[in-house]
């Protein structure tokens, strides 16, 4: 919202709108549109996004990422190729439960307006694509690694990093997220 009331003022319009969100933590693209190109939105050709984002394991917080409560550390025995083998099952079709700080509505409200009164309520997994995912180390002695990501809309990579934690056994939580594309 703080681009779009820069770009009111700098264009000397109200007629703002932007193509998907960006989690608060995120850099890299939000497309903007303008005045009348704002009604035309959902006609855009593609809404395949791309991210490069880095996440630590044995960490999980309440936020999936590293401004979160940690709520549970854990020792870490996996290697690269540990992690490689578990991406075919993270990549396709998959279902994906929404964070509860995301902007995803339950009965009228948001979930991070739910998540800030310490409310958590059940969530259903809804199906995302991963069109490409890959993994490389940043520094593996202190467990993080940087994962590169082309997936559909409504995708959370918070959620994806940790649920590559969860199904290695130790958590994990994004420490970067950057939206490429």
């Amino acid at each position: 919202h703080d681009v779009i009331s820069r770009l009111r003022r700098i264009f000397g319009t109200r007629r703002v709108g932007h193509a998907g969100t960006l989690d608060p933590m995120a850099t890299g693209v939000l497309p903007l549109l303008l005045g009348h190109a704002t009604r035309a939105v959902s006609l855009l050709p593609d809404h395949t996004k791309s991210y490069r984002a880095r996440f630590v394991l044995g960490i999980a917080t309440d936020t999936q990422d590293i401004t979160g409560t940690v709520l549970q550390e854990r020792g870490v025995t996996v290697s690269l190729r540990d992690i490689e083998a578990l991406l075919p099952r993270f990549t396709g079709s998959i279902l994906q439960v929404p964070p509860m700080v995301s902007a995803v509505k339950h009965k009228g409200q948001r979930l991070y307006d739910l998540a800030r009164q310490g409310i958590t309520v059940e969530r259903e997994a809804r199906p995302v694509t991963i069109h490409a995912l890959g993994v490389r180390p940043v520094d593996a002695g202190k467990h993080v690694y940087e994962m590169d990501v082309t997936c559909s809309a409504g995708t959370y990579v918070r959620t994806l990093a940790a649920d590559i934690g969860d199904a290695l056994g130790c958590g994990a939580a994004l420490t970067s997220l950057r939206r490429t594309r």
